[in-house]
């Protein structure tokens, strides 16, 4: 009998605020989204528009930067906890950041002759380490080896213009810095250099957006829109520099 009044008088959790509960599961929709514009990347893909692929790619770069923010501000795992945010976000990372731009580089012949279904296997495979790396993220929040961000290389093959066996060498040396403890930029998680980091974050946003969508096929994209192409470039250089900074600092001062 004392067991079953003991049961009885087990407090009953209370219900949680359905306008929280609500805005949660707003906030995995919006994550989901991700997979459609994967999707929509795919049907460009497969109708041979390498440009409108990389703009739905960007819709998908965009939900994915926001969408953590937003989980964290409204308390997902305490107001969703039956469903894991995170893993949502690496299934859909791993097909619009790894899978899809693989099948670029495949499609649109921006590796040697030959060279297309290699590359994307090696692609495709040093990601999984990305993924599974339990130890991604180093405690000031930056990526520990290369993030497997395999949509901007192709964006980068792109704006750049440049050939198949160059293409091919960056793949080879981004799939072995997968594996190398150096640190990569999380532009909206990292704390030093906050404020700048975010502004020259907008900045490269808006010149990649409108190289992409001003882009013409044989033309150069340096002709087209002077003024983002340097922007991208000054702003990918600023990147560049914090990440070489921030790996080699404590080298430097010891």
């Amino acid at each position: 009998m004392s067991d079953t009044r003991s049961e009885r008088e087990k407090p009953v959790p209370a219900p949680l605020p359905r306008t929280r509960v609500a805005a949660a599961w707003a906030v995995h929709a919006f994550t989901a989204s991700g997979v459609v514009t994967g999707l929509l990347a795919i049907a460009a893909l497969i109708a041979g528009d390498l440009r409108l692929a990389l703009l739905w790619l960007g819709a998908a770069l965009i939900i994915d930067g926001f969408d953590g923010p937003m989980a964290r501000r409204v308390r997902v795992s305490e107001y969703a906890p039956r469903f894991d945010g995170a893993i949502l976000d690496l299934v859909i990372d791993y097909l619009t950041y790894t899978v899809i731009p693989a099948l670029l580089i495949f499609r649109f012949g921006l590796v040697p002759d030959g060279w297309g279904i290699p590359a994307a296997a090696y692609i495709m495979t040093t990601s999984l380490y990305c993924f599974g790396n339990r130890e991604m993220k180093t405690p000031d929040n930056y990526f520990s080896g290369f993030p497997a961000v395999w949509n901007m290389v192709v964006l980068y093959f792109y704006i750049a213009g440049t050939g198949p066996w160059l293409n091919l060498a960056v793949i080879a040396v981004l799939g072995i810095l997968t594996f190398v403890p150096l640190k990569f930029v999380h532009p909206f998680r990292v704390v030093h250099l906050r404020v700048p980091t975010l502004l020259a974050t907008a900045i490269w946003a808006a010149a990649t957006f409108w190289l992409v969508f001003q882009s013409v096929p044989g033309i150069s994209l340096a002709a087209t829109a002077p003024l983002a192409f340097w922007a991208f470039w000054a702003s990918s250089l600023y990147f560049l520099c914090l990440c070489a900074w921030r790996s080699f600092r404590k080298a430097a001062a010891a």
